[in-house]
């Protein structure tokens, strides 16, 4: 009896070990699950779809049926082989996955535009490197049949204009079917895809590939914004198209001096702000930017490349958003555009994803607050609850 009795009060302690480190793994398991898995959802829940206006007041089913729901986001930057570390890869990896697939979750866009720098080594990736890359890439960025995903050519993709190829052009529009001067047309408004790096002017293969594609394409869209009785032999042959002012998307920024007139708490830090953008590098050669303008005459143009939001006005009337990386290492607050757009008008709302600083500070609260649980749990530090009794015992004493 008295052996039972004593095997009961040793195994007492043994139950406490085991019952505080269960709690342990439960506080660390809950940690991790609500910084890599739940802070998506509590923070993307927060985003709304804009409004857009209209003249005449619409039902909520004719609005669904007539609004294009549209995701943009720029610059993801998939680590490759040569410079991307594992553990650096494993983690901004996962959380442009995370965001990705909780944006499609909770938002359910018609169509995502990825515009540009899809990849960081793709301009000088080897076959077998570049089919690893667009295996992750699919992987992250995975989407039902109700979601359209459409990729734009960045620098990084397929190089700046010197070290451009055909072979790495063609090897980009083979996995993402993009062809400089493409159109797309959703619930009759008009994208065009533009392959900026091709837009250097020296009169490359590629570039007066492109140029030609995007001179036939403006002609098109020009006759199909005609009035009805406008007579014009030259638009007498070419195919209609909806008479909706085209929608630019591209990699490479309009020109522009600076980022200096650019606003908002992910714009550039002040101390990049004023350093002059350099032509054909940072930003569309002014001739480009023209061409451009002069083509298409477009209502929005929607660019990347220098992984801070800006917003500016060309001629005084067309407004262009340059949209922030998406990657966190690019950026403490990534962020990724919302766009509501009708044949007529759009409304753009942009929605931040959580801030690595955040996390990270969550991560270092949760750290200390479990040292001192396990310091005082093996007596090493002792709770303010029993420092407090033992003080107001020996006042008592004395």
């Amino acid at each position: 009896m008295l052996g039972s009795s004593s095997t009961t009060v040793k195994s007492l302690p043994l139950k406490r070990r085991l019952c505080f480190l269960l709690k342990l793994v439960c506080f660390v398991s809950s940690v991790l699950i609500f910084c890599e898995f739940l802070i998506y959802y509590v923070v993307i829940f927060q985003c709304r779809w804009p409004d857009v206006k209209s003249g005449a007041p619409m039902s909520e089913k004719e609005t669904s049926a007539s609004v294009l729901k549209a995701i943009i986001l720029a610059d993801t930057h998939l680590l490759g082989e040569i410079k991307g570390h594992w553990l650096d890869k494993l983690r901004r990896e996962w959380q442009m996955e995370r965001s990705f697939q909780t944006a499609l979750w909770l938002l359910q866009p018609d169509i995502v535009f990825i515009l540009g720098d899809v990849f960081d080594e793709g301009k000088w990736s080897s076959p077998q490197a570049w089919a690893d890359d667009v295996r992750r890439f699919w992987k992250m960025f995975r989407h039902s049949v109700f979601t359209e995903l459409v990729v734009v050519a960045g620098n990084h993709d397929i190089g700046f204009h010197y070290e451009m190829t055909t072979y790495k052009v063609n090897r980009f529009e083979k996995v993402f079917n993009f062809t400089s001067g493409k159109l797309i047309t959703r619930k009759g408004i008009n994208f065009v895809l533009v392959n900026s790096v091709a837009m250097e002017g020296d009169g490359c293969a590629v570039c007066r590939t492109s140029e030609a594609k995007l001179v036939a394409l403006s002609h098109k869209l020009n006759c199909s914004q005609q009035k009805p009785n406008y007579s014009n032999q030259r638009c007498s042959d070419v195919e209609k198209l909806p008479a909706s002012e085209p929608i630019l998307l591209q990699h490479y920024p309009l020109y522009r001096k600076s980022d200096a007139e650019c606003t908002g708490e992910d714009s550039a830090p002040p101390e990049e702000k004023n350093i002059p953008f350099k032509e054909k590098y940072d930003v569309l050669s002014q001739e480009a930017s023209q061409k451009l303008l002069w083509w298409f005459q477009p209502r929005l143009i929607l660019s990347g490349h220098t992984h801070s939001a800006c917003e500016v006005l060309h001629a005084g009337k067309i407004p262009e958003i340059s949209v922030p990386s998406f990657s966190w290492r690019n950026r403490n607050n990534p962020s990724f555009i919302m766009g509501s757009i009708t044949p007529t008008d759009f409304s753009l709302q942009k929605c931040f994803l959580p801030f690595e600083s955040r996390v990270f500070a969550i991560y270092c609260a949760a750290g200390a607050l479990l040292v001192i649980l396990v310091l005082a749990h093996v007596q090493l530090l002792t709770p303010p609850f029993y420092f407090a009794q033992r003080l107001i015992s020996k006042h008592k004493a004395v």
